[in-house]
């Protein structure tokens, strides 16, 4: 196993000529690392030792945050063959507090960024270019109601860059059991502003524009035309085929979600960028089902933390499309069932005689919705 030394014995190691290496990746050194060290990240150094490291008879001496990560690459090393390595105990937060000197790169260093996202950064998938691809994103949610509530609040947190948030209502007292980005003293205010008021104190950061218009055939494209990523957090059957017909037509990721009583669905349909690969929602609902059949929640009622299970989940699948991770929804519907704790899968498949999304059929333009869905 390899030995733990003090960073004071480490700082005198070093003067003698023994070899300092800042295992951490590069986000983490922009706030400081020890004097003296050079910065390799630890998967780098594992991967190819000699091209940092003078020789297996060399001093080396490994420093991390904390001193987790440099005993594991010191244990690694040793495996490798080299022989006089050692691990900085306490890492860089007892290294500083030691009073032992510590360096910066030239230039500002944004450390509201780094501490705000320092969870993001520790992951690989993610890291500090990830982060900024987030920051430099748009999504439109549509909505600020019970989907839209953790939708947005989780996107804001998590950093991305422009949030427009679409909803023409007003709040009031019986959305508060589910609709969490308002709270009893925005009765009556517009949504949209109560929403805008809550996502900016959570991230100061992000730009949020709240826009208080009810979503039509008129005003669509140039409400979304911009985002990279659309989540339809409505709640009403026009608003859905509308948002399909338009992020098909201008090529946009479409993070779906509803809810209904104890029930949730949510999926992804990005036909727009894949045509005949992938399904739109006309794919999966040809025609609306008829008004009774689909009541809203004002009708039928929705147990209170339903939204936020698949309001979240739309978050997710937005944050994934956004940072090309993982395995988006798309082709496949994911079915929530709050009363039995259960997820089951749907898989789906494009429909090629689909009016709107087959290769090949020119865009046959926007309908009239509401005439559209009430049969």
């Amino acid at each position: 196993m390899a030995r733990e030394i003090t960073p004071r014995d480490a700082g005198y190691r070093l003067a003698q000529g023994a070899v300092l290496v800042d295992v951490r990746e590069d986000h983490e050194r922009e706030l400081g690392m020890a004097q003296g060290a050079l910065g390799v990240a630890r998967a780098e150094l594992e991967a190819a030792p000699h091209r940092y490291l003078p020789g297996p008879d060399a001093e080396i001496l490994l420093i991390c945050q904390t001193g987790g990560r440099s005993l594991l690459a010191a244990e690694q090393l040793l495996r490798l063959g080299y022989q006089r390595v050692c691990s900085v105990r306490g890492g860089t937060l007892m290294w500083q507090a030691e009073g032992l000197p510590l360096t910066r790169p030239a230039g500002a260093v944004d450390e509201d960024f780094h501490e705000r996202y320092s969870r993001h950064l520790l992951l690989p998938e993610i890291g500090a270019s990830g982060q900024r691809r987030l920051e430099a994103a748009s999504v439109v949610v549509v909505g600020a109601g019970g989907l839209g509530s953790p939708a947005a609040f989780y996107l804001a947190a998590a950093g991305v860059g422009q949030l427009r948030l679409i909803d023409d209502d007003v709040v009031e007292r019986s959305n508060l059991q589910r609709q969490i980005l308002h709270t009893d003293a925005d009765v009556g205010v517009a949504k949209v502003e109560s929403a805008h008021t809550r996502l900016s104190a959570l991230n100061p950061r992000v730009t949020v524009e709240p826009v208080a218009e009810r979503l039509d055939s008129a005003n669509v494209e140039r409400l979304i035309a911009e985002a990279d990523v659309v989540l339809d957090g409505g709640d009403n059957f026009p608003v859905r085929y509308l948002l399909n017909d338009a992020c098909v037509h201008l090529g946009k990721p479409l993070v779906y979600g509803a809810v209904h009583r104890f029930e949730g669905q949510v999926s992804v349909f990005d036909a727009g960028r894949e045509r005949g690969r992938v399904p739109c929602y006309r794919c999966l609902f040809p025609e609306p089902p008829p008004p009774e059949a689909a009541p809203n929640c004002s009708e039928a009622g929705v147990l209170g933390v339903l939204p936020g299970v698949v309001g979240m989940l739309q978050a997710t699948e937005a944050l994934k499309l956004l940072l090309h991770v993982g395995e988006p929804l798309t082709g496949r519907l994911l079915h929530f069932d709050a009363l039995a704790m259960r997820f089951r899968e749907t898989r789906l498949a494009a429909d090629p005689e689909c009016p709107v999304c087959a290769p090949g059929v020119p865009f046959p333009g926007y309908i009239d919705y509401a005439a559209f869905c009430a049969g």
